[in-house]
């Protein structure tokens, strides 16, 4: 009987430690999408590779409370321009660290996001939705 309650503790216990690892599915988050640079001589490597990236890819870093640890790496994304109503698919590549003066509610992107949904890089900032793919 103890052994079969510790065989049942153990499972819950893998259980619960399974589930904490991954990151609540989101869908049509509010955010501000940011213009960021992924290629060498514009930052750092990526986050989650340690490589750079082509800007002509289509490409996503999150705020520290998305990146959520990783868990979005290499994973797509969809992000809804909000003033047009088109959406484009990312994958997440990197983290826009809160810790580090980026606030908590940012999709940074390519320049080919930004082009794929008909905006104009100079705006800076413009409001969007984001969801996991």
């Amino acid at each position: 009987m103890a052994h079969a309650k510790l065989a049942a503790l153990a499972v819950l216990v893998v259980i619960a430690l399974h589930g904490s690892t991954r990151a609540l599915a989101i869908d049509q988050m509010p955010a501000t999408m940011t213009l960021n640079g992924f290629e060498r001589g514009e930052g750092e490597p990526a986050e989650c590779d340690g490589q750079y990236h082509n800007n002509n890819e289509m490409l996503a870093a999150l705020s520290t409370r998305w990146y959520a640890g990783g868990i979005r790496c290499q994973k797509m994304i969809s992000i809804r321009n909000t003033q047009n109503g088109r959406t484009v698919q990312a994958r997440v590549v990197d983290e826009c660290d809160s810790r580090h003066g980026c606030k908590d509610n940012i999709v940074d992107t390519s320049v080919a996001v930004w082009n794929a949904l008909g905006l104009d890089t100079n705006i800076g900032e413009v409001p969007v939705t984001w969801s996991d793919s």
